[in-house]
């Protein structure tokens, strides 16, 4: 595919670099936000070429060349970053300033974190991706934001709601203030699952079966909407529909555009998700 076209989001183009933002935060004027895609760079190979994972084989010297590209078109300072820790669960951290720059140009001190959250600004919330969706939080009024690394098995562990609750806690964001994004990840049409995981979904979105967990055209198999999965969290959290944006773009389809470790196993780059008060 030559052209990456969206109906809810905004495909930023800046030179090569791509990147995909979100209209209702964007309005805000509150955030620099971005999710980035695989162009751009200057990574070579199956991580060619806006690689941003330091683990994945590449120069470290060319995945820092790509940081400064990111950090050129979004006005984010790199110094600003504090990247997570994923692991595939659920707990949350607050970062401030002391964080800052935590995993791009000082050691990280956090361990297992896949969201993070703040009301301090100039602090880049930073998350990786290669299929998990990001959940972008925004509260205009408290200003207070919160970015969620999603996978199959943080959203069965309601990352995301959690993340918004977390938010109420410390920042007393109301549910239905807060602006979510749900970013480019793997689809339904491509999310392909045994019993075993389809299962969780079934008994934690059993309300809303019809639309989480799909048939699939192989015996013993199903396909899973994370998007969906991720929505329903949010409004039990209490957010309000309309202003939660959900992604249409699927990273194991989009093969220009996106990595995907559904399509490319461990041998790929890496993309990212960034979040900051301005």
């Amino acid at each position: 595919m030559d052209e990456l076209t969206s109906k809810v989001h905004l495909i930023r183009r800046f030179g090569p670099v791509v990147s995909v933002k979100f209209p209702s935060f964007e309005e805000t004027g509150l955030v620099r936000h971005l999710f980035s895609t695989r162009r751009g760079g200057v990574s070579s190979g199956n991580r060619a070429a806006m690689n941003l994972g330091f683990g994945r084989g590449d120069n470290a010297e060319t995945v820092y060349e790509n940081f400064r590209r990111i950090s050129f078109i979004s006005g984010i300072y790199p110094g600003d970053m504090v990247f997570s820790d994923q692991v595939h669960g659920d707990r949350i951290m607050e970062v401030g300033p002391m964080e800052r720059g935590q995993g791009l140009i000082r050691p990280r001190k956090m361990s297992g974190v896949d969201a993070l959250v703040t009301n301090r600004r100039e602090v880049c919330l930073t998350t990786f991706h290669a299929d998990c969706p990001a959940v972008f939080l925004l509260d205009p009024i408290k200003k207070a934001i919160g970015l969620a690394h999603s996978g199959w098995r943080g959203t069965v562990l309601e990352i995301s709601r959690h993340t918004a609750e977390k938010m109420g806690e410390l920042y007393g964001s109301r549910p239905e203030d807060i602006l979510a994004g749900i970013s480019p990840s793997i689809g339904p049409c491509c999310f392909e699952v045994g019993e075993d995981v389809s299962g969780v979904f079934e008994a934690l979105f059993s309300e809303h079966l019809d639309e989480v967990v799909l048939p699939s055209p192989k015996e013993g198999k199903s396909q899973v909407n994370l998007w969906k999965a991720i929505t329903y969290s949010l409004l039990d959290a209490g957010l309000k529909p309309e202003n939660i944006t959900v992604t249409d773009l699927c990273t194991k389809c989009q093969e220009e555009y996106f990595y995907s470790h559904r399509r490319m196993g461990n041998d790929r780059g890496t993309m990212a998700a960034f979040l900051e008060l301005i």
